[in-house]
């Protein structure tokens, strides 16, 4: 039974700005269900299709990609385990290495561990191949390294 100022539903009586507000909040779901959806692989939108809510589709990806903190720590040692001994290859190009220098850094940090950009900077420096120790030498005599 409706009326202009409430409606009953499973006992429920909603005022008109009570029912808008639901509309809203519905409305504002289903668009983050879509960001969700257009941001995800096709594998992976699979598996959550059944999901009615974005929160439950946000909390069964955090479940699944975010892992416990056990393998988190493991991960984290191996990070930093690799980028303690990494090294530039022979023939690698400056873009290369420092492509994979601060991916391992981006990682590290998304698993919980920090990594300040004055750590990054002088791993590069330090882990450059002989041919660059001219340039090394002439940067960091003639800026700070921080400030780099």
């Amino acid at each position: 039974m409706a009326t202009d100022k409430a409606t009953e539903s499973f006992g429920v009586v909603l005022t008109k700005q009570q029912q808008k507000r639901v509309a809203e909040q519905k409305l504002k779901d289903l668009k983050v269900k879509n960001y969700l959806f257009q941001a995800l692989d096709r594998s992976i939108l699979e598996t959550i299709l059944e999901k009615e809510t974005s929160k439950k589709i946000w909390d069964s990806l955090k479940k699944k990609y975010e892992g416990s903190e056990r393998v988190k720590r493991a991960v984290l040692q191996t990070l930093t385990r690799d980028f303690e001994t990494l090294q530039m290859k022979s023939g690698e190009s400056i873009t290369n290495f420092f492509a994979r220098t601060l991916g391992i850094a981006s990682k590290m940090r998304s698993n919980g561990g920090t990594m300040e950009e004055v750590k990054v900077v002088e791993k590069i420096m330090r882990s450059l191949t002989p041919k660059f120790d001219y340039i090394v030498c002439s940067i960091e005599e003639a800026k700070n390294v921080a400030e780099l």
